[in-house]
């Protein structure tokens, strides 16, 4: 691709060569330098201009009367526009890649790197952003090792741009601090639920529309053996147990992060089995709401009911995989997902 300005200067010139002089191919030479400007830097811009400039004063050697000057003072214009728009675009990739660099390293705030091992606790993370230009959006999820167990968040605001990242940052960094110090997963969702008031009070929405998030807290014993899920009107895990399907349903839903005061502060905890061997997969609605060419959104349960047992991280590499093929690239919401596995006494 990055020699086509070059292909297509010498396809031209042979074709003028080549061809009878009535047929004007020639007249195709301002097109190179044009080509140029969407891939080169300026300076071989304007020395592919000069180029064809050259050969443009040849072929009228060969073949007098082709319009030479015409065609000539069209290259001239034509490179002169093509070396300002080269410096243009180059200029917004210079300041694109700063943005970038921003968002790596709100990245690095939102969507920390963690290890991969807790103790017995295999866990692997994913995240797609919707938007190519994009690395992060309104999607979040952490994991920390407290004196109380494993606990996980995962979660999506409503909306998107810097003002969901924002609330999204917020809510991580109260998990942070409340999974520590918090006894039990109903007092860290209330702390998660008062920041994210807080911020939406400072950075208020705009519309009239509330912006909230759900939320899915679990934790993991260090004995293991059960996991403790509180979710705020989150996604429901899957659990994959000896080539068996579980939906872990809540018993009833707890309210949605910045909206406790409107419905009521009443969380509930929900317990599960979650032996070794076991595959659990937190995932945000990015991921079932996939959708083909067709319209039909992502078969997820029945995706994971055909995985054989696997370490999380080939589980993600596979979804990653899946979800891109079946969606042809295009993805309508961020994506983030949890893999997590209790490993085998004899690993």
């Amino acid at each position: 691709m990055r020699l086509s300005p070059v292909i297509l200067t010498v396809v031209i010139a042979s074709l003028a060569y080549a061809t009878p002089p009535d047929v004007a191919f020639s007249r195709l030479l301002p097109a190179a330098p044009a080509l140029a400007a969407a891939m080169w830097p300026v300076l071989p811009t304007i020395l592919l201009g000069t180029v064809c400039l050259l050969l443009m004063i040849g072929l009228s050697l060969v073949f007098p009367g082709l319009g030479t000057w015409w065609t000539a003072g069209g290259i001239i214009a034509v490179t002169v526009a093509a070396a300002y728009g080269s410096h243009v675009r180059l200029q917004r990739e210079r300041t694109l890649f700063q943005v970038r660099l921003v968002a790596d390293a709100a990245q690095q705030v939102v969507l920390s790197p963690m290890p991969r091992r807790f103790g017995s606790v295999e866990i692997e993370s994913l995240y797609l952003a919707a938007a190519a230009e994009a690395r992060i959006g309104g999607d979040f999820y952490e994991v920390v090792d407290t004196r109380y167990g494993v606990r996980l968040l995962i979660g999506d605001v409503r909306g998107k741009g810097l003002p969901a990242v924002g609330a999204a940052a917020a809510i991580v960094n109260a998990f942070r601090e409340a999974a520590y110090g918090e006894a039990d997963m109903v007092s860290v969702a209330r702390r998660l639920d008062a920041s994210s008031t807080r911020y939406n009070a400072a950075f208020p929405p705009e519309g009239p529309m509330e912006r909230f998030a759900t939320a899915l807290l679990v934790e993991i014993p260090h004995g293991g053996g059960r996991i403790e899920i509180l979710n705020c009107g989150h996604p429901p895990p899957l659990l994959l147990h000896r080539g068996g399907l579980r939906t872990l349903e809540p018993t009833s839903p707890s309210p949605l992060l910045n909206l406790a005061e409107l419905i009521g502060d009443h969380y509930t905890i929900d317990t599960f089995d979650f032996t070794p061997g076991d595959l659990l997969l937190l995932y945000t609605d990015g991921v079932a709401e996939a959708r083909a060419r067709d319209g039909e959104f992502f078969p997820l349960a029945a995706w994971m009911r055909r995985q054989p047992p696997m370490p999380p991280h080939e589980l993600l590499t596979a979804l990653h995989r899946d979800l891109l093929d079946y969606s042809r690239g295009r993805l309508d919401d961020d994506i983030a997902a949890l893999a997590v596995r209790l490993r085998e006494p004899s690993e």
